[in-house]
């Protein structure tokens, strides 16, 4: 369950994909400390669909703790996200930020597009584990610790 108090309303999900999460920076001034959304200030954007989304608002959270501004994307329909106009994508997925990490529960085709060549993918692509989802996706890789040093790494 996604906070909606929290976090972006589900409108996006029209959209195929929204921001979820804003980076959110720390500023100091006159002796206290302030959080703040600034899109200026992002330094990696996570992006998932849909089990995956948990993941990425955990590791955003830690991110931000480590002072790292960081955007989590809910992409649940990459082809309604395509028929989106560029200005849109844009707003959502800044060309300028390459550093973005894909978190897929699924095979890696098709993510490229969007993460780009400076970016990275966490990915299924092989059958063939027995466990309870949960516990086989966290020994897959989908868990905090690893997805946490694929994000670093791209810093």
């Amino acid at each position: 369950m996604i906070d909606r108090k929290k976090f972006a309303s589900a409108e996006g999900l029209r959209r195929g994909g929204y921001i979820l999460a804003e980076a959110e920076s720390v500023r100091t001034g006159s002796g206290s400390d302030r959080v703040r959304d600034s899109s200026d200030d992002i330094r990696l954007i996570l992006i998932a669909t849909g089990s995956e989304v948990s993941l990425a608002l955990e590791v955003r959270e830690q991110l931000q703790k480590d002072g790292v501004p960081t955007r989590v994307v809910s992409m649940p329909c990459i082809e309604l996200f395509e028929e989106q106009s560029q200005d849109y994508r844009d707003e959502v997925l800044p060309p300028a930020i390459t550093a973005r990490l894909s978190i897929e529960a699924g095979v890696r085709q098709g993510w490229d597009r969007w993460v780009g060549p400076k970016g990275d993918s966490i990915y299924l692509d092989r059958f063939g584990a027995s466990a309870p989802g949960d516990l086989a996706l966290k020994n897959l890789g989908f868990n905090l610790e690893n997805v946490l040093k694929h994000a670093r790494a791209l810093l």
